[in-house]
């Protein structure tokens, strides 16, 4: 996909009409059949009463903190599901004291060292794919007999590679990758949801 924006623009409404042209391109870039293996990861980590770890750098930390309101309020509303939701970046206390006694790019991974259990999943986001931390993360949910889903942009870097499910958006703008990380994480919840309940005719009644 080419680079956005590649131009000056001089009004912001040309500017819209090209952007939300850009996230239309890259959503059809977005492979179906993944988000069929992240919801059954999620459906079956969920059933299996594991817990579910979120992380991410910068805007895609505020995407992992959004994840657990949607998982844990939305997911549960109207359904007998309970979710068990963490991330790992919302705490800034002991981000800070891991990133400044040992080193930033094992604020994920050790707390997982102490968080995670076989069968739990892990929800990466990182727009570049190649944040130290990401990977690290990445590769001690392995270690920890975790499944874990990347969800990456640009060329994916090594976190679209070593997750068992990977949710790339083949974009080159933060902002058209993040809406769209943004978006996995609301319809995945929504599924899980409109999934779960236990009257069909809820599904209409209901807002989402």
């Amino acid at each position: 996909m080419l680079k956005f924006p590649s131009k000056s623009y001089e009004d912001c409404g040309k500017y819209g009409e090209d952007y939300f042209d850009q996230l239309a391109k890259a959503s059809a870039t977005v492979d179906r059949a993944a988000l069929q293996r992240a919801a059954d990861l999620l459906t079956g980590a969920i059933a299996g009463g594991a817990t579910l770890y979120a992380c991410g750098n910068g805007g895609s930390a505020a995407i992992a903190n959004h994840l657990v309101c949607d998982c844990v309020k939305g997911v549960r509303t109207d359904t007998t599901v309970k979710p068990r939701v963490h991330s790992l970046s919302a705490n800034i206390e002991i981000i800070t004291a891991i990133a400044n006694d040992i080193a930033y790019e094992d604020i994920f991974s050790f707390q997982l060292e102490s968080y995670g259990r076989p069968g739990d999943v892990l929800i990466a986001i990182s727009s570049s794919g190649g944040s130290p931390n990401i990977i690290k993360a990445i590769e001690k949910a392995r270690e920890l007999g975790m499944k874990s889903i990347a969800m990456t942009g640009f060329t994916g870097g090594a976190s679209a590679k070593a997750a068992d499910v990977s949710l790339h958006v083949d974009a080159h703008n933060y902002g058209v990758v993040e809406d769209l990380h943004q978006s996995f994480m609301h319809l995945l919840a929504q599924f899980l949801r409109q999934r779960h309940m236990p009257d069909e005719r809820l599904i209409t009644e209901k807002k989402f």
